[in-house]
C-alpha cells in the first residue's frame, strides 16, 4: 500500500475548510486543516506536507504570502491558491495554480492536485527513465536493451 500524500489546508473560514478537509479525505488524502496562515507555516515547519492548498483572503499572513514563505522554505512543494477574488493576477504570486472560487467543480480541484502531486513525484521507474535517456519508446523494449 502506497502511503498517502499529505495536504496542508488552510482557510480561515470554518465551514470551507471543513468542505475541502472532507472532499480530501475522501480520495485518501491525509489533511492538515489550519485556519490561520501563521498556524499553517508552524504546521509546514514540522515536515511530511505533500502539497499546500489555501485561501487568498485570510487576517494576519494571507495566502500569497504563505506560498511565499513556503517556497522559500521548499521551492518544491506544490502551491494551490483559491479565492474569490478573479483580480488576484494583477498581483505577483508564486501559486502553481490559482481557482476562483465558486468557478470550478470539485473533481477539477481534485484533479488539479493529482496533477501536482504526480509532477512532483516524478518519473515511475528508473527504466523508463533511462530508456528515454536512450531514445527507446517502449519499457519493454528498454528493459531487454538495458538487460541485454
Amino acid at each position: 500500500m502506497k502511503p498517502k500524500k499529505t495536504i496542508l489546508c488552510v482557510d480561515d473560514n470554518e465551514q470551507s475548510l471543513s468542505i475541502r478537509k472532507i472532499l480530501l479525505e475522501t480520495r485518501g488524502y491525509r489533511v492538515v486543516a489550519c485556519n490561520s496562515g501563521e498556524l499553517a507555516l508552524e504546521a509546514f515547519r514540522r515536515g511530511g506536507v505533500d502539497l499546500v492548498l489555501t485561501d487568498l483572503i485570510m487576517p494576519g499572513v494571507d495566502g500569497s504570502r504563505l506560498i511565499e514563505e513556503i517556497k522559500t522554505l521548499s521551492p518544491q512543494t506544490p502551491a494551490v491558491l483559491i479565492s474569490s477574488r478573479t483580480k488576484i493576477y494583477e498581483r505577483e504570486t508564486l501559486a502553481d495554480v490559482f481557482l476562483s472560487k465558486g468557478m470550478y467543480e470539485p473533481v477539477d480541484l481534485l484533479e488539479r492536485i493529482r496533477l501536482l502531486l504526480v509532477r512532483r513525484r516524478g518519473p515511475k521507474r528508473q527504466v523508463e527513465v533511462r530508456a528515454r535517456a536512450a531514445g527507446v519508446e517502449h519499457a519493454s523494449v528498454a528493459r531487454a536493451a538495458l538487460a541485454g
